[in-house]
């Protein structure tokens, strides 16, 4: 073949067949070949690149660079290629007259190919080829640059490119183009084509872009722009922000702009961009984010605003919630190396604390499975993290120790140590007391805020354990003692002390600091209420494992410490006057650990021996009886009234070591009830007690004076029903003190004409006076309280102390309603008056309040003191009876008509209707012309008159009741209350005159709230008693019968009647009989039409929706009487809810007719069950599980229509009451199994119920909606898992097949309650955030 010619080689092989063995041997080689240039040329270059920066090698054609060197045409000065390959553009470039000409490469084979090409063509000295990153390379000089790279690494290089670049460079892309950039001019067609940029122009565009959203941001937010503008405005900033790339534009805004409200706009549309649409973001994007947005933060967090750095370091950590730890591996190390970094560190606690909160406790925008791998990764980041805190802590306050220039501790303060170390016997606390305070300058101060806000968070979700180390707890306890130490101030900023006016420095040569500044004491006080933050989240923790509970022991100590620096007192300071000066943050923050402490702790720490429980007792009343303002003196006595409550409890239950804990607690419970009640007397506590608001009333409905005295009065009630004894002991005498003073006012009494006056006119004795007064009026209020403390058990041993009580107080109401105090012409009549007035009254509430004393003093010792008994009550009632008149004051007249319902109710004497008093308040209130008294008053009277003789009499057989005489006097009763209102029986329409009509309408509705309370007044008393009050009232019960057709149109009217109707049914049905039952109920459903409900129903809360609501409560009570004497009524009484009223309120609000329906459904469902399933309990038993005889099926299944109907309202509380009634009559009647609901209803219930979760309409009800649908699907699991979910799943819109089948895989086949609620709690927080995902995403996008 030497001689042969290249065509006859060549046809030769074209003759010859290459075989399996040619085609090897050619396949072998080729593949070597090509493995040859990847190694040798291609792989050297992508060895220090990552992945995502790797470009491929390959060469540009000549064309290409024809089409460069065009672009390029004109222009001189230095060229960089960027990615310069075999070095052909960069010799192209230099032949054009640039100077110099650079190209970068980091592949060494393409280095040497390039070099070679530049020394064969005689160039290799005045061309240059490096071996470096491009992304490293400086380009800030470089007028020119080319590009020949993959369109993957273009968006990222064009950031370097704006950065760098001078404005006057022009890029020249070759074969793919700036996506984001608009190109001055192109050359070519197809894989040839060039792009060439200005940056000049690409920066003006972007500019212009700025300047307009500039404008229109400050257009927005002016005053006079008018709201269509602004909807206008809003519209532009919407479209351009659901852009593609409209992130770019915004990062450019924000690098580039100082406006903070085109800065807020920019980083809203990341957050959308990041919350919303994340999952349809190409890869390459989200990596140009990932990296772009960390180094603006790191740029610009020194000059940003700190909200705006605040949200740029929310959005990284949106990012990072997303991709951490897959596609953002570095995100929290780069958190934990900018903590680490000294001058960074701010910005990392920042970032931190922003992680802790949106990723420890994210939103429902994450899968549970998501969230479960977030915590799971932050928990396991917590030692290291919690080290690096500890470590900042412990060496700014090492850095800043001023041990050195801190003075001795005075003589004085040596019992204060003294008594500490006696406290908890460990040098180690004593050390920390008298360790003098560090001195942080600013920059220390804020990072050492920064540090104790990530901790506050941090241990909010953080479970308790021994990552929570002795040496941070005591790192804490050192920050929180700035709030409570007064000796020493920050270091003064150098700005305020170069500006003083005599140019000393604020401290003295001996170290004693002069006053503080107020931004001082600010600064410190701030980080004394962020330590105390972070110990109270550590408290709140109830869960506390063994080995934390030493931790916990010892911060408790350390608590303590402090406590005892609050409440110590020296020669510059009394506690109050501590207490004071202290910032009125840190003292609530304090106040809240005490509370947390003993609410949460106290129980397991109280019997520990290194605990002194008494000796913190002394400080606590120390710290609340020192309290600077009224607030805090209110947080103290919830406190108090914690610790009460933990005391009775723990008695309670260990009765046997009853008096060993009241020993151990006697002494300071005494202290505590003593100081209270000082608290409460204007003599002891004058000037706190006159700055209280007695006039306005707060969201309670009370003053603040009327706040103050409940809970004190609280604070000794508990105290009282612990030591009872030594309560009367303490309060009886200060009580008798003060009724000296007011019964000795009948001798400044003098009487001129038919004027009373008081003779007291100076103004210091007017002040006294009223001072007196009002402690008397709070002290027999106590008085009261203490009554039922000598009832039950005790009576026989505290006899005689509850009688002293009862006798002065008997003398004091006495002296007052003989006197007439309340009618006396005072020197200050505007204080005095209602001074006198309310202690009659409280005297008169206090007496009754021993009522139930009288009435076991009556059955049980009545007999050998039967005169005193007597003079007692002939008393008491001869104190009530002057005041029932109307010119006395309405408190007054209230509380004695009170007291008489008390003693014809609950004491019940037998001799008490006998009483002339008693006669004369018969006559006054029967007698037509006697003047009337307030509505409230009358009825009131009524009800004591008409118990005095219905209620049976105590201890007394039925014999000597005396009921027919009884009977007799109460028909009278009723008759002269009733006369008028009887007279109108015989009207048959409504009068024509509108003054008749008037006289009618207020004379029944007079009596029939008279005769409603007489009723409501025997509810619950004997047959006998009630079968008395009937006959009394059966005329006008027959009247009002008579009358309702007649007034329905006037809905004030029937109002009134059907209270009373409805007052007889709950009281009287029995009595009344079923035939006059029955004929009620058929009058008021025919009256009922749907035309008079719709008329009634007009307007919510009016007094036609009363009437209705009033209707329904009536058949409530019809439906649920035992037997069958109403059932006839049944079916209209359905008809009526299901034809008549339900159509009309689903078309309506109506909540409180909605409310009573859903009621009376259910009455007839529980009540009635067999009106619907008729099997009997022995044909159940007998069959087993055969199912039951169904009756009246369509009427079940339209009160179960309503029942489901009403899930899809808005309103919770209909929701809430009728889940359960569902859940109810599934419990007693086994709803769900019927085979009739199972059927045909139990999936279409189970689907509305899990709707209302997906929807959140009533996320306050989870709980019972989650546990109804556990109960749903327990009647059949297996139809519920196979049938129901998948045909569930199916229909849910807004998912796609692969989300359904993982929302399927993740609701596990659990049969347990809380697996089951684990599951459907899962399934619907991932539907939610599927459905969320899928609608924020682009039309068309892949989702990967």
């Amino acid at each position: 073949m030497e001689g042969d010619t290249a065509d006859e080689v060549l046809a030769e092989f074209k003759d010859r067949r290459l075989g399996v063995w040619g085609i090897a041997q050619i396949s072998a080689g080729t593949g070597l070949a090509v493995y040859a240039m990847w190694v040798g040329i291609l792989q050297p270059g992508f060895r220090r690149v990552p992945l995502r920066l790797q470009v491929p090698y390959l060469p540009a054609s000549k064309t290409q660079v024809r089409n460069v060197m065009t672009l390029l045409r004109g222009r001189q000065g230095t060229l960089m290629d960027l990615g310069s390959g075999d070095g052909r553009i960069v010799l192209a470039a230099h032949r054009q007259g640039f100077s110099p000409t650079i190209g970068y490469e980091l592949n060494p084979w393409l280095l040497r190919l390039s070099r070679f090409h530049a020394w064969r063509a005689g160039h290799h000295e005045e061309v240059s080829y490096r071996r470096e990153d491009l992304w490293k390379v400086d380009l800030t000089k470089c007028k020119n640059v080319t590009v020949f790279l993959a369109p993957s690494v273009l968006p990222l290089l064009q950031e370097k490119l704006q950065t760098e670049l001078p404005d006057d460079a022009l890029v020249v892309a070759g074969r793919f183009p700036f996506t984001n950039w608009t190109a001055c001019h192109e050359e070519g067609q197809g894989v040839d084509r060039a792009w060439a940029y200005s940056m000049h122009a690409q920066r003006a565009s972007e500019e212009a872009s700025l300047r307009a959203l500039e404008s229109l941001m400050t257009e927005f937010f002016h005053s006079c722009t008018t709201n269509e503008r602004k909807r206008e405005i809003e519209e532009l900033l919407n479209n351009f922000a659901q852009q593609t790339g409209a992130w770019r534009h915004c990062l450019f805004f924000l690098s580039n702009t100082r406006n903070e409200y085109v800065m807020m706009y920019s980083l809203t549309v990341f957050e959308n961009l990041v919350n919303k649409q994340w999952l349809g973001v190409a890869s390459q994007d989200k990596m140009e984010i990932r990296n772009c947005l960390p180094k603006l933060l790191l740029a610009q967090h020194k000059v940003m605003p700190y909200f705006i750095r605040n949200k740029l370091c929310k959005v990284i950590v949106d990012i990072g919630r997303q991709d951490w730890p897959m596609f953002y591996h570095d995100f929290f190390t780069n958190t934990l190396q900018l903590i680490q970094s000294p001058g960074l560190a701010s910005l990392g606690l920042v970032l931190l604390k922003t992680t802790s909160e949106e990723l420890a406790c994210p939103r429902e925008d994450l899968s549970v499975s998501r969230r479960d791998e977030l915590r799971k990764l932050l928990l396991e980041q917590v030692p290291t993290v919690l080290g690096l805190l500890t470590g900042i802590l412990e060496t700014y306050w090492d850095k800043h120790n001023v041990m050195a220039t801190t003075p001795p501790p005075s003589p004085t303060s040596g019992e204060d140590v003294e008594l500490l170390g006696s406290l908890f016997q460990g040098s180690q606390y004593s050390k920390l007391l008298c360790q003098p305070m560090a001195e942080l300058d600013q920059d220390s101060h804020q990072l050492c805020c920064l540090v104790l806000e990530c901790l506050a968070h941090l241990f909010s979700w953080i479970p308790l354990s021994t990552s929570i180390t002795p040496t941070l707890l005591a790192s804490i306890f050192h920050f929180a003692r700035f709030g409570c130490d007064l000796r020493t101030k920050a270091k003064p900023d150098p700005f305020i002390s170069s500006s003083s006016s005599n140019g000393q420095p604020p401290s003295n040569r001996d170290g004693r600091s002069l006053p503080q500044s107020a931004d001082s004491k600010q600064d410190r006080a701030r980080l004394g209420v962020l330590a105390m933050t972070c110990v109270n989240e550590l408290v709140s923790k109830n869960c506390v494992p063994l080995d934390f509970e030493e931790y916990l022991l010892r911060m408790f100590q350390q608590t303590f410490f402090l406590l005892q620096r609050l409440t110590r007192e020296n020669n510059a300071h009394t506690v109050k006057g501590r207490l004071q000066e202290l910032d009125e943050c840190y003292l609530e923050k304090f106040t809240d650990f005490l509370r947390l402490f003993v609410s949460v702790h106290l129980r397991r720490i109280e019997s520990s021996p290194q605990f002194p429980i008494v000796e913190f007792l002394a400080l606590l009343f120390k710290y609340t009886f020192n309290q600077p303002n009224h607030e805090g003196y209110f947080a103290c006595l919830e406190i108090w009234t914690v610790f009460l409550d933990f005391l009775t409890t723990k008695i309670k239950s260990r009765l046997a070591d009853r008096e060993s804990i009241l020993n151990r607690y006697k002494d300071a419970l005494g202290l505590l009830l003593r100081e209270v009640l000082n608290r409460i007397q204007f003599r002891y506590n004058q000037a706190q007690l006159e700055e209280l608001d007695d006039e306005t009333l707060d969201d309670d409905q009370q003053t603040e004076w009327q706040r103050y005295l409940r809970q004190s009065l609280e604070v000794v009630a508990k105290v009282m029903e612990l030591l009872p004894s030594h309560a009367f002991t303490t309060l009886f005498p200060i009580l008798q003190e003060n009724l000296d003073v007011y019964l000795g006012l009948q001798q400044f009494i003098v009487t001129t004409g038919t004027v009373r006056r008081l003779n007291i006119s100076a103004e210091n004795d007017c002040r006294r006076l009223h001072c007196s007064l009002r402690d008397l009026s709070s002290l027999l209020q106590a008085v009261g309280r203490l009554s039922e403390y000598f009832i039950g058990d005790v009576f026989a041993a505290r006899f005689n102390d509850a009688l002293a009580v009862v006798e002065r107080l008997v003398e004091v109401t006495c002296y007052g309603s003989q006197s007439s105090l309340y009618d006396l012409e005072t020197a200050v009549p505007s204080v005095l008056k209602p001074d006198l007035i309310d202690v009659h009254a409280q005297a008169l509430a206090a007496l009754q309040a021993y009522s139930h004393w009288l009435a076991q003093f009556y059955s049980e010792v009545q007999r050998q003191n039967q005169t005193r008994f007597m003079s007692l009550i002939t008393s008491a009632v001869d104190a009530s009876s002057p005041l029932l008149n109307p010119k006395v004051p309405e408190k007054l007249l209230l509380s004695a008509c009170h007291l008489l319902v008390s003693m014809a109710s609950t004491v019940r004497p037998v001799f008490l209707v006998s009483l002339p008093a008693v006669q004369s308040t018969f006559r006054l209130i029967t007698e037509n012309n006697a003047p009337g008294l307030p509505p409230e008053a009358h009825m009131l009277v009524c009800r004591a008159l008409s118990n005095m003789l219905l209620l049976p009499w105590p201890s007394l057989p039925e014999s000597e009741q005396q009921w027919q005489t009884r009977s007799s006097s109460h028909a009278n009763l009723v008759a002269a209350l009733t006369q008028d209102y009887r007279t109108l029986r015989g009207t048959t329409s409504l009068p024509q005159r509108s003054a008749e009509l008037v006289n009618m309408k207020a004379v029944m509705q007079q009596t029939l709230p008279v005769l409603r309370e007489v009723v409501d007044s025997i509810s619950g008393e004997s047959t006998k008693s009630r079968q008395i009050c009937y006959q009394s009232l059966q005329e006008s019960v027959q009247v009002s019968l008579a009358l309702f057709p007649v007034f329905i149109q006037q809905p004030d009217v029937t109002d009134e009647m059907l209270s009373f109707f409805l007052t007889l049914f709950q009281a009287l049905r029995v009595q009344m009989g079923v035939p006059f039952t029955g004929q009620i109920i058929h009058t008021f459903l025919s009256m009922f039409t749907r035309e008079q409900l719709a008329s009634s129903i007009l307007q919510e809360g009016s007094a036609g929706c009363r009437v209705v609501q009033k209707f329904l409560k009536i058949l409530q009570v019809v439906v649920q009487e035992p037997g069958q004497a109403f059932k006839p009524f049944l079916p209209n009484i359905l008809s009526l809810c299901m034809e008549q009223v339900y159509p009309i309120v689903a078309e309506r609000s109506s909540p409180d007719i909605k409310a009573e329906m859903f009621e009376l459904l259910y009455q007839v469902l529980h009540q009635n069950w067999r009106y619907f399933f008729k099997t009997s309990v022995l044909a159940s038993v007998q069959r087993g599980a055969a199912e039951d005889t169904m009756e009246n099926e369509a009427q079940f299944t339209a009160a179960m229509q309503a029942f489901g109907q009403s899930f899809l309202q808005p309103d919770i509380h209909i929701f809430k009451q009728n889940v359960c009634y569902l859940e109810a009559l599934n419990s007693k009647h086994k709803l769900y199994h019927r085979k009739l609901f199972r059927t045909s209803m139990l999936f279409h219930f189970i689907n509305v119920l899990l709707q209302v979760l997906l929807h959140k309409s009533h996320d306050l009800l989870q709980e019972e909606i989650t546990l109804a649908v556990y109960n749903m699907a327990a009647v059949d699991f297996d139809a519920f898992y196979s049938g129901f979910m998948p045909e569930f799943l199916t229909g849910c819109q807004g998912v796609d097949s692969n989300q359904r089948t993982v929302l399927a895989r993740n609701f596990k086949l659990e049969r347990d309650l809380p697996s089951f609620t684990q599951s459907v709690h899962r399934l619907v927080n991932d539907l939610r955030y599927y459905r969320l995902c899928n609608s924020s995403l682009p039309t068309g996008t892949i989702k990967l």
